[in-house]
């Protein structure tokens, strides 16, 4: 045997090592990551479900009723944290396996596609409620439009809290799917 320099597919055990070693490390920060992306995408749907506010209308004895349901696009960001946050969950133990088992390349392909559907999902789900919240801040005077967040002041700051962590999810699962990618390459 000669002890010269590895030819091109020849593996040493040290190589292996620590790829295995990466992998392992790699699917542990998937494992948290999901369950910060989970959190933060739980935490968005509860922040914009329970924003209600109700205002009385000085000038005549009327209350005026704020709420996320009155919205489609807020529905639609509850509705989409949501289902994002069960996938999310569901996938937890699949996660956990990755850790054992480190070849499992197929599952870790397939879990990317499903976070990569996750992400654009929230991504959505976000966006368009971000264009209601800044036209319930700001208003739109060629539209008519008033800014409403001077009479539904609570309404607005739970709306706008709820963005914060929903795109914080979206910058997670971003994050996800980069790392799945570097352990499905090192596989």
């Amino acid at each position: 045997m000669k002890s010269g320099p590895l030819e091109s597919g020849e593996a040493s055990s040290g190589a292996t090592t620590s790829k295995k070693w990466v992998i392992s490390e790699v699917s542990i920060l998937e494992f948290i990551l999901r369950i910060l992306a989970a959190a933060g995408t739980l935490g968005s749907a509860m922040a914009m479900g329970t924003a209600d506010e109700t205002v009385p209308f000085f000038p005549q004895n009327i209350l005026l009723n704020a709420e996320f349901s009155d919205l489609p696009m807020f529905t639609f960001f509850v509705v989409a944290n949501s289902v994002a946050c069960a996938y999310l969950v569901l996938t937890l133990p699949l996660s956990f396996y990755h850790i054992i088992r480190k070849a499992a390349k197929k599952s870790r392909i397939i879990l990317v596609m499903f976070d990569t559907a996750m992400l654009a999902l929230v991504t959505a789900g976000a966006s368009t409620a971000a264009a209601i919240v800044y036209l319930a801040h700001k208003g739109n005077s060629n539209a008519n439009w008033f800014a409403i967040c001077q009479q539904f002041n609570s309404f607005c700051e739970r709306t706008s809290g709820s963005l914060i962590g929903s795109f914080a999810a979206a910058f997670v699962l971003i994050l996800l799917i980069t790392s799945s990618a570097i352990a499905i390459s090192q596989c």
